[in-house]
């Protein structure tokens, strides 16, 4: 009776322990394709990430460089969505790795945050400054507007000195070529103007241009006392052209005094690349990392 009692539960038992190593097999089957499935995907959002990345710096350097409002606007839009990305990428990695108890990576993508925290700050102000291009705004009033009322002031004056009498014109083409001379230096004051990064210098280059400006004005105020009634007329358009001048010039060096574009310029160059390099390294180290994950499990 014993014996024939022992057979059915000894094969029992073992059908019992058979269909726990199928279950076993299955469920650990299951979890390792939930385990790969994890690991593609955290590598294609880390992927993504650096690229990303990488598409807004030089969005943002393209924005930097551009020579029209239209460009720097676009490229700069360019450099936002791409640094959106970005974020929408670090948003669906994190709990991934969370889920995997990846500790190292989650080390790097919490450095990578990091420095791209003070990234985004720098490169907001960069992008901010290279769509306001005050500096190329300035050098298109130089050599547009700012040279034709010049040049306007040059005829002018050059048409008083035609109807002066030859035996009076000696202190008259003096007073004209004062006039003018300091018109055209303050011209060639505009473009170091417009480059020069440093207030101390801009101001010492300001205070030149309003000591040449106050020449100007005053050789023309000698003029009225010197020429005859049938030139007054042309002083008058040469003293209009002085003053469309000077208000062009005003123009020229509020918009330089902004400096945007060699603002933006210096903190791409200078403040920029360090934390680019920074947060190029922590995605690249994450990428390696999550790469090795396979070999790993394979193990």
């Amino acid at each position: 009776m014993g014996s024939f009692l022992a057979f059915p539960v000894a094969r029992t038992f073992s059908l019992l322990a058979c269909v726990v190593a199928v279950l076993g097999l299955a469920f650990g089957g299951q979890g390792c394709r939930d385990f790969y499935a994890q690991i593609d995907e955290s590598r294609r959002l880390a992927a993504d990430l650096r690229l990303q990345f990488n598409q807004a710096t030089d969005a943002s350097n393209r924005a930097v460089m551009a020579d029209t409002d239209a460009a720097s606007t676009a490229f700069a839009g360019d450099a936002e969505k791409a640094l959106q990305l970005v974020e929408s990428d670090v948003a669906a990695l994190l709990p991934l790795l969370r889920s995997l108890s990846l500790a190292k990576e989650l080390q790097l993508l919490d450095e990578f945050g990091k420095h791209f925290a003070e990234y985004r700050e720098v490169d907001r102000t960069i992008l901010s400054l290279a769509v306001e291009n005050t500096n190329l705004k300035a050098q298109a009033l130089a050599f547009g507007s700012a040279r034709e009322a010049a040049d306007s002031f040059r005829d002018a004056l050059g048409a008083v000195v035609s109807r002066v009498p030859s035996q009076q014109r000696c202190d008259v083409e003096r007073l004209v070529a004062q006039a003018t001379l300091a018109v055209r230096e303050i011209q060639v004051l505009h473009a170091p103007h417009i480059a020069e990064p440093n207030d101390a210098a801009m101001t010492r280059m300001e205070q030149e241009m309003a000591t040449l400006a106050t020449s100007a004005r005053l050789a023309v105020t000698s003029l009225t006392e010197l020429v005859p009634a049938d030139a007054r007329p042309a002083l008058t358009t040469a003293r209009s052209a002085f003053d469309r001048f000077e208000d062009i010039s005003r123009q020229i060096v509020a918009l330089s005094r902004r400096n945007s574009n060699v603002r933006s310029l210096d903190l791409t160059l200078r403040a920029k690349p360090p934390l680019t390099a920074a947060c190029e390294g922590s995605l690249r180290a994450l990428q390696d990392l999550l790469a090795k994950e396979d070999i790993k499990a394979t193990r």
